[in-house]
């Protein structure tokens, strides 16, 4: 516990424990820690080389965040993608893969079953979905009953839009089976690097013990000055900050939709983002997005992401796209959509040759 304590900085570590029991208060009955790291996915990718073995499955929603996809991709998984729609991951889904799996009734002690369920509960990158409350609760129980570790991976927590939060799961983690990681980069600045992880005290001991032999510890400067926020701003005026960085996520929202609607109507499907910076779109006529938009789309000045780079399998064509408005300002993003638009009628016209 010394070590532990000497790698991160207390009165930091002090306001996070105070943060995370106002927020998620965690019932779990097993003693739980907070590690700070260099950026939620720093926690994110030491967890995965803590809990993932070659070969493993993995269950995860697809499309799927690419870096996480990135970090697994080295432990060669067998992946177990999971269906989701506007309201998140699809709880049926889950069970189906569960009770399903190839592997499931082999009898051989090598073959190990799911032991984790990767989440991005909201505004996920790239959909913009946020799971619903009411499937959170059907996620939890179906994770109990299958013995799960669920990695709940929470860097769009504070860019949920509305006025009312859904309950995180490590809210409703009864057993020890959730860690959470957090992120000030979306919220505070992303040049901070700085992002902490919060689970049962035996596995956050273990996440800052690969610290002490990778990184040693993160950034103490970071640390200091968010340290000083919590001290100036109080919990309450950390999350008023937080509710205007939301509300001008909202509004940019709001503008892509609009344009969306107005030039990409027809060409293109979509739902309203409920979280996050991001607008994940389906073209309606193009089979494959990834030619158009990195040899096509870039040389127009139209920065978009391929969907195949959310995908467990890269070499599958792929309708979607996603876009950003997180730094687009309403009349770049007219005319990008415009330009957009254009581009999809060219490359329908393109395959129909």
């Amino acid at each position: 516990m010394a070590l532990l304590s000497f790698f991160r900085y207390p009165n930091l570590v002090k306001h996070l424990k105070e943060l995370q029991k106002y927020l998620h208060e965690p019932p779990s009955t097993t003693d739980w820690e907070i590690v700070v790291t260099n950026g939620s996915q720093d926690g994110l990718c030491k967890a995965m080389e803590m809990l993932v073995d070659h070969g493993d499955y993995v269950l995860l929603e697809e499309p799927c965040y690419a870096g996480t996809l990135s970090i697994l991709h080295p432990y060669k998984p067998k992946w177990l993608p999971l269906s989701g729609d506007k309201d998140g991951l699809i709880p049926s889904s889950l069970k189906q893969a569960l009770d399903n799996y190839k592997g499931k009734d082999t009898g051989s002690p090598i073959e190990k079953g799911p032991k984790i369920l990767y989440l991005n509960p909201n505004g996920a990158n790239p959909t913009g979905t946020s799971i619903s409350t009411p499937r959170r609760y059907e996620i939890y129980k179906l994770a109990q009953k299958y013995d799960l570790l669920i990695l709940e991976d929470d860097p769009y927590y504070f860019l949920q839009f509305g006025e009312e939060k859904s309950p995180s799961f490590l809210s409703l983690d009864t057993d020890g089976r959730v860690l959470r990681f957090d992120s000030f980069s979306k919220i505070l600045s992303s040049g901070l690097r700085l992002g902490f992880v919060t689970g049962p005290k035996e596995l956050v001991e273990r996440i800052n013990l690969h610290m002490q032999v990778s990184v040693l510890h993160a950034s103490t400067l970071s640390q200091v000055l968010v340290s000083q926020l919590f001290d100036r701003w109080k919990i309450d005026g950390f999350l008023s900050h937080s509710s205007k960085v939301s509300t001008f996520y909202e509004k940019q929202r709001d503008h892509m939709a609009a344009a969306a609607e107005k030039h990409l109507k027809g060409l293109v499907e979509w739902h309203m983002p409920s979280g996050g910076m991001f607008l994940w779109m389906k073209c309606l006529h193009v089979e494959d997005t990834k030619a158009m938009i990195m040899e096509r789309a870039l040389p127009k000045d139209i920065i978009l992401l391929p969907g195949q780079a959310f995908m467990t399998d890269p070499n599958k064509a792929s309708p979607f796209m996603r876009a950003a408005f997180s730094l687009a300002t309403p009349e770049k993003m007219d005319i990008g959509f415009a330009k957009l638009a254009e581009l999809i009628r060219e490359e329908i016209q393109l395959q129909r040759k």
